[in-house]
């Protein structure tokens, strides 16, 4: 069964791979669809979001898999995540990651309320010990939370699932690849969320429905 991952990483950021070899890899591992959302700012937006989203368009047309553009956006002030967020969209990402206040890494507290507010934001990633209140405004609005199997960011899949559980609040499943070896295929994807805490029956909306949604929504 073909595999979509919407949160990996290239050169053009701070994975180790050309956007070329990071299609190929997933390729092997019978991806259907790829999303690059290399890490975005204030300082190099224009920049990564030209360069992903020529490099997606020939991949795409050469390659036996979809590979679609996006952001990750890292460390952005909150005042300015609804922003650019919105300028990314405008320059041609289809796909708007915001990289969530992981336990592992000192994200700027209140991250995770203004992606969830923010209409533009498709996914938060990596939401660490995220609160009832945010799960809450992520089921009202529609944001999908991310089940990682990134070491360290993927602590809190537990606490991610359960709270999504309660409340109904949309789940997928994403690498955050950064290199080959963290690409996954979908029998792994299953067991992550398995082991996450997910139920059996739910496999097949996390793992293909919910990011196929965000597809058909944004592609």
């Amino acid at each position: 069964m073909g595999r979509i991952d919407l949160h990996t990483h290239t050169l053009l950021s701070d994975g180790e791979l050309l956007p070329t070899e990071l299609a190929s890899r997933a390729e092997e591992l019978d991806h259907d669809v790829l999303g690059l959302t290399d890490h975005v700012g204030l300082s190099n937006l224009d920049d990564v979001v030209d360069q992903t989203v020529k490099a997606a368009e020939r991949i795409s047309e050469s390659m036996d898999i979809d590979v679609i553009p996006g952001v990750e956006l890292s460390y952005v002030p909150i005042s300015l995540i609804s922003d650019l967020a919105e300028e990314a969209r405008g320059l041609g990402a289809k796909i708007i990651v915001v990289h969530g206040e992981t336990m592992v890494e000192p994200v700027p507290p209140g991250t995770n309320i203004a992606a969830l507010k923010c209409e533009d934001v498709d996914i938060l990633a990596h939401p660490g010990i995220i609160s009832q209140e945010e799960v809450e405004l992520a089921e009202n609005t529609g944001t999908y939370l991310e089940i990682t199997s990134r070491r360290g960011h993927s602590l809190t899949n537990g606490r991610v699932v359960k709270l999504a559980g309660e409340i109904g609040a949309k789940l997928l499943v994403n690498t955050d690849a950064h290199s080959p070896d963290d690409l996954i295929t979908y029998q792994e994807s299953e067991a992550i969320a398995l082991g996450a805490g997910c139920d059996e029956d739910a496999l097949e909306t996390i793992l293909k429905d919910n990011p196929n949604s965000i597809l058909e929504e944004r592609v």
